[in-house]
């Protein structure tokens, strides 16, 4: 990537940043995207804006041959969008050339979710009598209790958390926030770690993180993910099962199965759109009818 390039793509960046207020993990995913579009258009000697319709719909032939799925494609696209829609309004293009691009058709995946007996599992996996034990039993409870993306899990703060009332306050995507009810168990659980196991790992040094590492800083998303596939070792299940996503997953298919309203698990997983909640009533649906194939006599 040329020099000039590269000032445009981190002005795209910044400029996203102050505009939508997005995640720094969003960022990263803007700028590996336009990155590796960027290594592409070098490979066949073209630029950002030599680039026409043709190009890009080239560009997406040759992400589809490297085997990427079409949600993967189209968020690539998206990336690409919003990085010629910048070129024009900064008057560095005079034409988009991915304003006629279609978004490729997403097929409608159903989210992996676990029983609530494989989270019950997973949750006696820690060892509680360990200040490691009991701070990732915590941090399991409330992904799985609140339905918590795993960056607003690792990026909540002391002051989050409003025990008395039983909130967390969320910052989700966009900087949005939303409040979440913690149930009694979840409750209990971060009074004995703030009180013990969080007091013993910040070790006299000062973090307004509410999970900390060994070393008295924020848990990373990366150390999570890692200490999770060691409890489904333990809980014997295939470390592929089990993510930090697929508790979130089961946060709302367990609600659903339990009666609870589309709209109340739409405003708990803090999604814009209904219609992003809405794949969940088809898990639910479908375990109702598995259940009624296993217990009743005309199933």
């Amino acid at each position: 990537m040329s020099d000039s390039d590269r000032q445009i793509l981190d002005a795209f960046i910044d400029n996203i940043w102050i505009e939508k207020g997005l995640s720094q993990n969003t960022l990263d995913s803007y700028r590996s995207d336009l990155e590796q579009f960027s290594s592409w258009l070098e490979k066949n000697n073209l630029s950002y804006i030599k680039t026409s319709k043709k190009e890009i719909l080239a560009y997406l032939s040759f992400l589809f041959q490297k085997g990427l799925g079409s949600k993967t494609v189209a968020r690539k696209l998206s990336s690409l969008k919003s990085f010629f829609r910048y070129l024009v309004f900064k008057s560095i293009i005079t034409n988009d050339p991915s304003s006629e691009v279609e978004t490729p058709k997403l097929l409608k995946s159903i989210p992996k979710s676990i029983s609530e007996k494989e989270v019950e599992a997973l949750l006696a996996a820690p060892d509680e009598k360990t200040d490691i034990g009991l701070r990732d039993k915590t941090m399991i409870e409330t992904l799985y209790s609140c339905g918590l993306r795993i960056s607003e899990l690792t990026n909540l703060e002391l002051l989050n958390l409003n025990l008395r009332q039983g909130v967390i306050r969320v910052i989700g995507k966009g900087q949005k926030e939303r409040l979440v009810p913690m149930g009694d168990q979840l409750i209990s659980l971060l009074e004995l770690y703030i009180s013990s196991s969080r007091k013993s790992l910040l070790n006299k040094r000062h973090s307004d993180f509410l999970f900390l590492s060994t070393r008295g800083q924020g848990m990373t998303r990366q150390s999570f993910w890692h200490r999770i596939k060691n409890y489904c070792l333990a809980s014997g299940f295939e470390p592929d099962k089990i993510s930090p996503h697929v508790l979130r997953h089961a946060f709302a298919t367990h609600l659903l199965n339990n009666g609870a309203d589309l709209r109340v698990v739409q405003l708990l997983l803090g999604h814009s759109d209904l219609n992003t909640t809405q794949i969940y009533t088809e898990v639910a649906r479908q375990r109702l009818k598995r259940l009624h194939t296993e217990h009743h006599p005309r199933g």
